[in-house]
């Protein structure tokens, strides 16, 4: 049985942890991370469990008519993430999962893959 479950961290911690989890991504991906917004928000409304949604045009479907869209999002859920965490080193890590897992979504990965390198 799981022990207590870890309080939700403040929005500005937790929005601190996210932005450590992005200065981890190496630079030369970042520099190729094109027209999308990192967000972080409570919960999804539709699955309250998700850990972390991409939502747009990844970089492997945009085609020559790709233009004067809106950037894609990728939404980290800070109440779902903390209510499977114990402790802060625990969401610190689970972030960090969540950050990566997305960002591959923005890249053309998808959840196979992911589980196959070990990120799903």
């Amino acid at each position: 049985m799981k022990a207590t479950q870890l309080q939700a961290l403040p929005r500005e911690r937790f929005e601190e942890l996210v932005a450590d989890a992005l200065d981890e991504v190496p630079p030369d991906l970042m520099r190729l991370m094109n027209n999308v917004v990192v967000l972080v928000e409570d919960r999804n409304p539709d699955e309250p469990d998700l850990l972390g949604l991409y939502e747009g045009f990844a970089l492997t479907e945009r085609g020559w008519q790709y233009g004067g869209e809106l950037p894609d999002r990728i939404m980290i859920y800070r109440e779902a993430i903390c209510d499977i965490c114990e402790t802060e080193d625990d969401v610190v890590e689970e972030v960090t999962i969540t950050v990566v897992h997305e960002i591959a979504h923005h890249f053309g990965i998808d959840d196979d893959r992911l589980h196959d390198l070990g990120w799903a």
